[in-house]
């Protein structure tokens, strides 16, 4: 009888592959493998190589070898692609060998796309909207919510959250988020911002300016100076009752904000993850 599966959350890239995805003749048994008949993993996370790393790793190959064996899986007879290790190959090539040593492993679409990303991650090769994309290509492609994904690659379903929310920044920002103009901190303080213009005003502001993230973030909501446009407490009180169902449903507290117009808004408040985490599996289950 198989084995119980374990939790991953936390653990290794080997806790996150279960038995029945991955099949193998022995995790000793390392291949010599041709270089010409290995191929780049198309839905690789990673997307760009920097040329002066590659340089150095080939040099390092050329002295000490291949130090640690990549991870192929075949294809078609003798040709493979690449689960993890496009680096290695690379370099390689670049120090003029012919073959390198592999591990040959079977496995499916989807647990050769979570490998890759979750070595990437492990590594932290991926800059933050390469993992964002990679976790809605697998939302997408293979139909994970966020927190069966989050439990697949070990990390908490609100960190998922805020990644794929990196998502709705406009291209431009995204841009420079990969390129390291901005960090992680940067870009969460403007998604907050509901108008991608002014997203696009402070991000170049911060680009020029140098801010910090507590900076941007006091800039993105307004420093307390945004003309009031909300109706008085006396006239938000009649939503009360609503305000009480809704914080003994959630164990959070909960606030309305409602305009002179009519609109408004139900906030959520939570002062931690496992709060956040808390109220995102409440409303699963509504």
């Amino acid at each position: 009888m198989a084995a119980p599966k374990k939790n991953a959350l936390g653990r290794g890239l080997g806790a996150l592959i279960q038995l029945d995805d991955v099949q193998t003749g022995g995790s000793s048994q390392i291949s010599e493998v041709s270089l010409s008949d290995i191929e780049a993993n198309p839905n690789q996370p990673r997307k760009n190589f920097d040329e002066e790393a590659l340089s150095e790793l080939a040099a390092s190959i050329k002295e000490l070898g291949v130090v640690q064996p990549v991870t192929l899986r075949e294809i078609a007879k003798g040709k493979y692609q690449i689960i993890s290790g496009e680096r290695r190959c690379r370099a390689s090539k670049m120090a003029g060998l012919t073959t390198i040593p592999a591990y040959i492993k079977t496995v499916n679409d989807e647990t050769l796309m979570e490998m890759a990303l979750v070595e990437n991650i492990q590594r932290e090769d991926l800059n933050a909207i390469e993992i964002a994309l990679s976790y809605q290509r697998l939302i997408d492609d293979y139909k994970f919510t966020q927190e069966k994904l989050g439990e697949r690659v070990g990390k908490k379903r609100a960190t998922v959250t805020n990644y794929l929310r990196l998502l709705k920044l406009p291209a431009e920002i995204q841009l420079g988020l990969k390129a390291g103009k901005i960090d992680m901190g940067h870009a969460r303080a403007l998604v907050s911002i509901d108008d991608p213009a002014t997203m696009i005003k402070l991000y170049e502001a911060t680009v020029k300016n140098g801010y910090s993230v507590r900076k941007l973030e006091e800039l993105a909501s307004g420093n307390g100076n945004k003309p009031k446009t909300s109706v008085s407490k006396e006239d938000i009180s009649v939503y009360e009752p609503l305000c009480k169902k809704l914080s003994s449903l959630f164990k959070s507290d909960v606030k309305i904000d409602r305009s002179i117009k009519g609109s408004g808004k139900i906030v959520l408040q939570f002062k931690n993850d496992e709060q956040l985490e808390s109220i995102m599996s409440i409303l699963d289950k509504l």
